[in-house]
């Protein structure tokens, strides 16, 4: 047991120096440029700060752990809620901390090294876990929006073409129900309260991080500040969303298709090559 635990620790120290290696890592554009502009070198503070930061979108930093937050809950920016996200994870950490702590003594016989490893890597996998719940619950959310982007879409074309402005267009498309709607009326109570409504929907649309509907804000924007025909503005993005979908829905019918071929060739397959060998060959050992 102490033996795998080490072996799982160096496999870890293996794999953080080989993510740490610069093969075939496209190299930034500041750093291509500040040799020319006389700031070659840069001091240790800024490369602590690169390191920070690249460890923070690795495994889940403080802006981004706020960018995620605010996907679930666009209302605010996500650093009101960074510390309850923290505190879970740190419940999360001393969970599978006792746990990894109980099977350690139960496999390895109070061994203190091997007792200690588990512990570390416990905490690690705690930390670790909960922070991949919040990813998979913000993938979600944006399929989510995605989805649910050319129905409101259509309904904004038909309000604004019936004569409605957009803010009254957005308010009756605001009342169904959805992430998406639920967004839009975030977005229209901040105009109440002042807020321009291109803002806002700007504002939105950076929080959410979801390419579909920040070209759908960019493009009733330019629509609004040049006069442009909202109406027709709105038709042509939902039908833009509504390939942009069933793209989606091809690729991921696609991949599921790819997955079911491992059932399929791994466990029918041989099931059926050995119904239908299997009897010819207890014949001929009865024949001999």
């Amino acid at each position: 047991m102490t033996g795998a635990l080490l072996g799982l620790l160096a496999g870890l120290g293996l794999l953080l120096v080989l993510t740490g290696v610069p093969l075939g890592r496209r190299v930034a554009l500041e750093a291509r440029v500040l040799p020319y502009l006389g700031h070659g070198t840069t001091s240790a503070q800024d490369r602590v700060r690169s390191l920070a930061a690249a460890v923070g979108q690795r495994l889940g930093g403080g802006r981004t752990v706020a960018g995620r937050l605010a996907v679930l809950d666009p209302g605010t920016d996500g650093s009101d809620r960074s510390p309850g996200h923290r505190a879970e994870q740190v419940l999360w950490a001393c969970a599978a901390t006792v746990l990894a702590l109980v099977v350690a003594v139960a496999a390895a016989g109070g061994d203190p090294l091997a007792v200690l490893a588990a512990m570390a890597v416990g905490a690690c996998a705690g930390v670790l876990a909960r922070d991949a719940v919040l990813d998979r619950a913000v993938r979600r959310r944006r399929a989510e929006l995605v989805a649910e982007l050319p129905a409101v879409a259509e309904l904004l074309a038909l309000s604004v073409a019936a004569g409605e402005n957009v803010t009254a267009a957005l308010e009756r498309v605001a009342a169904g129900r959805g992430p998406l709607c639920d967004g839009l009326r975030g977005a229209l109570a901040r105009v109440r309260t002042g807020t321009p409504l291109l803002e806002a929907l700007t504002t939105l649309a950076g929080r959410w991080q979801v390419p579909p509907f920040t070209r759908f804000v960019d493009a009733v924007c330019v629509a609004v500040e040049a006069g442009s025909p909202l109406a027709e503005v709105l038709r042509a993005q939902a039908a833009d969303a509504r390939d942009a979908e069933h793209r989606r829905l091809t690729e991921a019918g696609g991949r599921a298709e790819v997955r079911m071929l491992v059932p399929v060739v791994f466990g029918i397959l041989p099931t059926v090559v050995v119904f239908a060998v299997y009897p010819g060959l207890a014949q001929l050992q009865l024949d001999h």
